[in-house]
């Protein structure tokens, strides 16, 4: 089987939507792009799934090139019931949302903006902290003198020893 560029058209046409609608703040989008996610997921495995072959039970095939391969099989199989259980999970995220607050959008939370108001306030004091002197700092090094470096032979020290047995095959008994 050739990969026809329609599937691959489609296939980014549909995790663009899918990454597109997640990032809105209302449950509904997240919930249909997460949806897109899932069928571009699957689109991808049915593009690289390869040549399509004989199921393994059917005939009397007798190479194993002529059967179709399982794996990408099995892992749509999976895609599909993440998908199915994940927009579940939603669909009651977004049923109990609607009926605490009558809306499906996310809300800012008290302590969420007060965690970004105050990263912004300690990233304005943070800037203050950097001066000039800062900079060469990291770049002074203490003592710029090198000494060669030195290999080390059993021949160079009469203490060092070098009598370890060797791994040979059919050794020691």
């Amino acid at each position: 089987m050739t990969v026809s560029l329609v599937l691959v058209i489609i296939m980014g046409a549909l995790f663009a939507a899918g990454v597109y609608a997640m990032l809105e703040r209302s449950l509904t989008r997240v919930l249909i792009g997460f949806l897109l996610l899932g069928n571009a997921a699957n689109l991808f495995l049915l593009i690289v799934m390869g040549a399509p072959g004989v199921a393994p039970f059917f005939g009397s095939a007798s190479e194993g090139e002529t059967f179709s391969d399982p794996l990408p099989q099995a892992l749509s199989l999976t895609a599909i019931v993440i998908t199915f259980a994940i927009s579940s999970f939603l669909l009651a995220l977004i049923y109990r949302s609607w009926q605490l607050g009558q809306a499906d959008t996310v809300a800012d939370d008290e302590a969420d903006r007060e965690v970004r108001e105050r990263g912004a306030r300690d990233e304005e004091t943070m800037d203050d902290e950097i001066t000039e002197e800062d900079d060469d700092a990291t770049t002074d090094f203490i003592g710029t003198e090198t000494s060669p470096i030195l290999i080390l032979h059993a021949q160079d020290i009469a203490e060092l020893r070098d009598d370890a047995g060797l791994d040979k095959p059919g050794g020691h008994r």
